[in-house]
């Protein structure tokens, strides 16, 4: 009987986290726990928030084994949300380490932190970590103030648009796809047929004007000269010597320090409170803890060769430095 007991665990548990059972129960936090304070430094009333964004750039959410969790967007637009409705809280700290990702997710955060300085007239200082590149940097383009650490990898200011082509090994295995279409240009770009000039043009345009946009919005916010800016048109990345020199950010410092210049762009007293928001308690706190989402955030890598699965990327139009292929 005590192992017919014991047996059934495990079932129950199943049926459970599958919502077979109408009662909630969990047994770990997720993305519909709501985000709470937590206070890293400081016993002022004042307070400075720092805020996250990290991984790839999207506004996709990100099926877990059990539960999908929320995208970056959606958390980083969550945060943002918090410290405006928090009369304390006199400026945000953006502590910036992704390569970018779409154009469209990355133009969305942009408009968000945009937004949130307008509304509120709170300040917004960026500390870039590992890398910010491409839609990374083109995210912290409103901030009062861009500090990079000295090792941070920044720029690839541009546009790339990646599609996979499989006409070659289909033609190997002797598989082939019929099209019938409306229009001539209603299947371009498909990875069963060569690319045609006429497309590679018809693409190349969105591309220009995609990257004509990131490029105002440089202008807008930089001061960079003509002869900068047509280096960084390149789309080249930069240590963070050579992107001061080029206007592309403000201070090269720790992330203590971009702590201490946030506190003063935003004319709080030393002794304000820094405070993260996170679902998740953790003892010992500081701020080089990287969990924001339940399982912990991922540190990019460089390159990632996975060619399927979770960590490959869709055939769009991207703000990335694509070395950069997978979260």
């Amino acid at each position: 009987m005590r192992y017919f007991r014991w047996s059934i665990v495990p079932f129950f548990l199943i049926l459970t986290l599958t919502g077979c059972f109408q009662t909630q129960v969990k047994f770990f936090s997720d993305g519909s726990d709501p985000f709470q304070e937590f206070a890293l430094e400081g016993v002022g009333k004042q307070k400075i928030a720092l805020i996250r964004v990290q991984g790839m750039i999207t506004d996709q959410p990100e099926q877990g084994l059990l539960r999908s969790l929320p995208s970056v967007v959606q958390d980083t637009v969550a945060q943002l949300a918090l410290a405006e409705g928090d009369a304390a809280v006199k400026g945000v700290l953006l502590v910036v380490d992704t390569p970018g990702g779409t154009v469209t997710a990355s133009d969305m955060l942009y408009h968000e932190i945009l937004r949130f300085k307008e509304r509120s007239g709170k300040k917004v200082v960026v500390a870039m970590m590992n890398m910010a590149t491409s839609g990374g940097y083109f995210i912290s383009l409103p901030a009062d103030r861009i500090i990079a650490h000295p090792s941070t990898v920044t720029g690839s200011v541009g546009v790339v648009f990646m599609r996979p082509k499989l006409h070659g090994l289909m033609e190997k295995i002797g598989v082939s796809v019929e099209v019938d279409k409306s229009g001539d240009a209603k299947d371009a770009g498909s990875p069963f047929t060569p690319t045609t000039p006429e497309e590679k043009a018809f693409f190349q345009n969105i591309v220009d004007e995609l990257a004509a946009d990131f490029y105002a919005k440089v202008l807008k916010h930089r001061k960079v000269s003509a002869a900068a800016m047509n280096e960084v048109r390149m789309a080249a990345v930069f240590l963070p010597r050579k992107a001061k020199e080029l206007g592309l950010i403000d201070d090269i410092g720790y992330l203590d320090e971009a702590t201490v210049a946030a506190k003063q762009v935003a004319g709080v007293g030393a002794d304000a409170r820094v405070v993260v928001y996170r679902r998740t308690y953790y003892p010992n706190d500081s701020y080089y803890n990287n969990n924001v989402r339940p399982e912990g955030m991922k540190v990019p890598h460089l390159v990632n060769i996975s060619l399927a699965g979770r960590d490959s990327i869709p055939a769009g139009f991207y703000y990335l430095w694509p070395l950069f292929n997978g979260e």
